[in-house]
């Protein structure tokens, strides 16, 4: 297997098809479990099962957007795919999304491996360069990118023999405004019972402060550049720095006199309604303890002819 492609293609892949595969080895994975024998302790662990399915989506010249992906049904034992299915698949795909072709298939594992050519050569008549879209459901608690690997396939000459072989490709996430608003809302999603106020609370500033670190982060990065530059550590790009420009005009400026009156005004504003709410919230209490107490005293007061208290 090679390092790197060689093909010049850029590859733009959407959240939808990573959350596509990842339900499809889920739904794999519980199945099997369900139906899987309960072993001693001392036998091995058995293998995670592997999944599998097309992605689709739109090349236009030298960029591949893949947008969505669908399962395919395929047999190990004789690394054969259901033709029948996958034309299918394929037609009724077409009517609801008739600019989108097959640009290859996905599975799941730690790396591509020898059997997967079968696969991938199978496709080929479909699309003569076909992608290979690889998803690692191991858990690695220390990696900071995502778990996919995008491969191309090229064909090298291995002692003298024409083989093909996968290389990797690099790519980027895109999103559209619905893909947006979708893994926002499945990334808030909230506990099966429906977890407590402090809980949900602690994970909002939790995500806030995430969000600030990252920022942060990033305008050192910018700011040691800049500074870099200045010393003639590397090249002066006045492009890039109108870029750099136009990104700090977008940062409040929080050492002026006017973003303390507006942070004041806002945080004295949050005050009165937190104490409002509050003062609110008691008188409703009051008022509630007081028609307990009025009811109750109402009994006595029938029975030994006293009047109400309030």
């Amino acid at each position: 297997m090679a390092s790197s492609s060689s093909s010049g293609l850029t590859f733009k892949l959407h959240p939808l098809v990573i959350v596509n595969i990842s339900d499809h080895y889920t739904r794999v994975k519980s199945q099997t479990n369900a139906t899987q024998q309960p072993q001693p302790n001392n036998a091995t662990q058995q293998q995670q099962p592997r999944v599998y399915g097309c992605v689709i989506g739109i090349q236009r010249g030298r960029t591949v957007e893949i947008f969505n992906s669908f399962e395919l049904l395929y047999d190990p034992s004789s690394n054969s795919l259901d033709r029948a299915f996958l034309e299918k698949k394929q037609e009724l795909y077409k009517k609801v999304f008739p600019h989108f072709y097959i640009l290859g298939w996905y599975s799941t594992g730690s790396d591509a491996q020898e059997s997967d050519m079968h696969i991938h050569k199978a496709l080929m008549d479909i699309n003569e360069s076909p992608v290979y879209v690889l998803l690692n459901p191991s858990i690695n608690h220390a990696q900071k990118d995502l778990p996919v690997t995008i491969f191309e396939s090229e064909l090298h000459v291995i002692d003298g023999i024409p083989q093909l072989i996968f290389v990797r490709s690099s790519y980027t996430i895109e999103t559209v405004e619905a893909e947006r608003i979708s893994v926002d809302h499945v990334a808030h999603l909230k506990p099966s019972d429906g977890g407590s106020a402090a809980t949900q609370l602690a994970a909002h500033l939790t995500g806030i402060h995430s969000a600030i670190k990252m920022l942060n982060s990033r305008i050192k990065v910018l700011h040691h550049y800049l500074l870099a530059m200045q010393k003639g550590d590397i090249p002066c790009e006045n492009s890039l720095l109108r870029q750099v420009s136009s990104l700090l005009r977008r940062l409040p400026a929080i050492e002026s006199e006017k973003f303390q009156d507006d942070f004041l005004m806002e945080y004295n504003d949050t005050l009165l309604i937190a104490y409002l709410a509050m003062f609110t919230n008691c008188a409703s209490t009051m008022n509630e303890l007081v028609d307990k107490f009025n009811t109750a005293y109402d009994r006595h007061s029938r029975r030994g002819g006293r009047t109400a208290f309030i």
